[in-house]
């Protein structure tokens, strides 16, 4: 069986001369392999958020980086026995290697969704429910923006970080076809209208 929990709903407000932002994070659980997507960056909510399940950081097998933004990967040392993935390479101490697109002892996929970043993944989930993909920043909402999710607004909600709108746009397309859910970098998951 397969589960998924968001540990916190990330946010992000624009404050006078930066931001207050934490991605998205969620524990995926599969075959006994606890991982964790995006740690973020407040560490006392997300150590609270652990403790209120019964887990401690030395639980989590595998931290999946969607990218390598503060908001979204500073907490990934904190996972001491865990392993770190981003959209190519398996991170052990000072090892690198491929992990082929999926996550170490299980089926989960991690796909390559470029455009808010050049190295940018998501994780496809599939569970009982649908298919969750957890997208890190290929979706993502400021917290005073209106989270519109209909097919036409997700793929013409402006980003202004993006690296390459046309990748962009290609990852979204490719999100949409794949999720029933879509957990977003910032903001709250949502049901994708077919």
């Amino acid at each position: 069986m397969t589960n998924v929990k968001i540990l916190i709903e990330g946010y992000a407000k624009e404050i006078e001369n930066g931001w207050l932002a934490s991605s998205t994070t969620t524990l995926v659980q599969k075959d006994g392999v606890n991982i964790i997507v995006d740690p973020g960056i407040n560490r006392k909510l997300l150590l609270d958020k652990l403790a209120e399940l019964n887990f401690s950081p030395q639980d989590i097998d595998y931290v999946l980086m969607t990218h390598f933004h503060p908001d979204h990967n500073y907490l990934a040392a904190i996972f001491e026995n865990a392993k770190a993935l981003d959209d190519e390479l398996i991170y052990e101490n000072d090892k690198e290697t491929k992990h082929r697109g999926v996550v170490p002892r299980t089926d989960l996929k991690i796909i390559q969704t470029p455009g808010h970043e050049k190295f940018h993944a998501s994780l496809v989930v599939p569970t009982q429910e649908g298919v969750y993909v957890i997208a890190g920043d290929v979706f993502w909402w400021r917290d005073n923006e209106k989270q519109k999710t209909d097919r036409d607004s997700l793929m013409q909600h402006q980003d202004p970080f993006v690296k390459d709108k046309d990748a962009l746009t290609a990852s979204r397309e490719k999100i949409l076809e794949i999720a029933d859910y879509i957990i977003p970098g910032h903001g709250k998951v949502f049901k994708v209208e077919k």
